[in-house]
């Protein structure tokens, strides 16, 4: 990796651990009340995992671009470990967008159905490239030696397609929802909106919509993966997931609102435990 690569690697991954750091500390007190006042139940292991797990990815490719090793065993090792967290990290708070999206639907298991199949997908293609590539450690000349994937096969890209899709599927039934919601009340457009989240999905499938809009228009694709660019992605849906969740909880606290209760009562899938 040259010199300049490996200075936009660490410029990247400081941002995003400076991004993570400010709203973790943003949220500290919300965070912290949620955690201590709610009960343990599935969801809430749910939300930790989401929400530590960036930490851990963050730090592990911090750690490749500072040391950087010529060895290339360890160099799979390692971003082996990273594909792991990856993996785990985008499926927990992939989880929390649907199940907030099957709650808004009623619990409609044809929806439910097509929602898991879509992210299973997502997470199958993730895992089979992720760990049947090659990591290899690269240094050429004067470029400083770093643990980098084999890029040159276009299937690199097939994940980020895949996701993309899948968030458009979210916003798709969430907005189909909404409309509805909106013709029965006739309430503010707007309102509606903001109730059922929309933020928190639009900008999911914004963050796709440039991954998949990267390497076709900006950078080629063999740079662009060099950067790891969802371990961007998942910090940011991590956050998104874990800020939904906590404000979907703030306001079952303060307000009777049908659709939080839903939400919260569904979030575990466990019959047994009806509220956080």
């Amino acid at each position: 990796m040259s010199t300049r690569s490996l200075q936009i690697f660490m410029y990247l991954y400081t941002s995003v651990a400076t991004f993570w750091t400010y709203d973790y500390i943003c949220s500290l007190h919300e965070e912290w009340t949620y955690l201590l006042r709610s009960r343990w139940t599935k969801v809430k292991a749910l939300y930790i995992t989401a929400r530590y797990v960036p930490f851990l990815i963050a730090t592990m490719n911090l750690y490749v671009a500072v040391a950087p090793t010529d060895n290339t065993n360890e160099c799979q090792i390692l971003m082996n470990i990273i594909t792991s967290l990856s993996l785990i990290s985008l499926t927990c708070s992939e989880c929390f967008f649907v199940l907030r999206t099957y709650a808004l639907w009623n619990k409609n298991r044809i929806i439910l159905v097509a929602m898991l199949s879509t992210l299973f997908a997502v997470i199958v293609s993730s895992f089979i490239i992720g760990f049947t590539a090659t990591a290899t450690s690269y240094s050429t000349g004067n470029a400083i030696p770093s643990c980098r994937w084999n890029s040159g096969s276009s299937s690199f890209f097939v994940p980020f397609i895949l996701l993309f899709v899948f968030q458009l599927v979210l916003v798709s039934l969430t907005l189909v929802y909404v409309i509805q919601s909106w013709r029965s009340t006739k309430g503010p457009l707007y309102a509606i909106l903001l109730k059922h989240n929309i933020f928190y999905y639009t900008c999911g499938l914004l963050l796709s919509t440039v991954n998949v809009l990267a390497p076709l228009l900006v950078l080629p694709l063999s740079d662009f993966l060099s950067y790891s660019p969802e371990a961007f992605e998942i910090f940011i849906l991590a956050i998104l997931a874990t800020r939904m969740h906590l404000h979907l909880w703030r306001m079952d606290q303060k307000v009777d609102d049908p659709d939080i209760v839903v939400w919260i009562s569904i979030s575990d899938m466990s019959p047994a435990d009806r509220t956080v």
